[in-house]
């Protein structure tokens, strides 16, 4: 089996050995880029399984790159960011990234986080395929039908929703659902968990004007069907 390919965007050259080095030692193949322009070109060239990402790049920031990579891709995108506020990470998970780790970071830390998306990523494909109601789950490509519509989800958005749907009536507090999205590294801010709810009310609602995540108030989020969302 061939080493999972890993893209590590970052200009800092010191960073971007160290990463590579770590990740090489730890069975991973780095692709790597100093910049966004060559991030997009060795991201539509190369078979790439997961990013890892720097937001401060020299020419495009890492937001526009993650949105590009968003508008054709569900790859995971690891954030790699020197912001430690809650609302720069927030504006990164909206986007579509995964994970984020700030820098200063451990390489242990860092290859933790890798290995647990991928790890998600083989439990998903592992499990069962649900149909509820008007969704469909294609577990072979990784994505959730509307009425033959894909939503388009990234690979956290199909995790959480595949879990509340899994599961209808259940209600899952934001830590539950922060445990199964993210690593065991995660910090645990609830608004990243509501972010991606957001996303994902958001996609569904580009096909139906029926709410089929319900927040329960201080507690987290259910799925449920129109009867019993009423």
């Amino acid at each position: 089996m061939h080493p999972k390919n890993i893209l590590v965007v970052e200009d800092e050259p010191k960073i971007l050995e160290f990463i590579s080095s770590y990740i090489r030692n730890s069975g991973y193949n780095p692709i790597i880029a100093e910049n966004g322009q060559k991030a997009l070109h060795l991201f539509n060239s190369e078979s790439i399984d997961l990013i890892l990402l720097d937001l401060m790049l020299p020419d495009l920031s890492g937001e526009e790159i993650c949105r590009a990579i968003r508008e054709k891709s569900r790859v995971p995108i690891i954030m790699i960011t020197a912001k430690t506020d809650e609302d720069s990470i927030i504006v990164g998970l909206n986007m579509g990234a995964d994970d984020y780790i700030t820098k200063p970071f451990s390489p242990r830390q860092l290859v933790a986080r890798i290995n647990a998306l991928f790890r998600r990523s083989d439990l998903i494909h592992d499990s069962e395929s649900p149909t509820t109601g008007p969704f469909k789950i294609n577990d072979s490509d990784y994505t959730v039908l509307l009425n033959g519509h894909n939503l388009l989800l990234t690979a956290t958005e199909y995790q959480l929703f595949t879990v509340l749907l899994g599961r209808p009536t259940k209600v899952f507090t934001r830590d539950e659902l922060a445990s199964i999205a993210f690593t065991k590294y995660y910090e645990g801010y609830n608004r990243s968990i509501d972010s991606h709810i957001k996303n994902i009310r958001s996609k569904i609602s580009n096909y139906t004007t029926d709410n089929y995540i319900r927040t329960i108030r201080g507690i987290g989020y259910q799925y449920c069907d129109q009867e019993s969302c009423e």
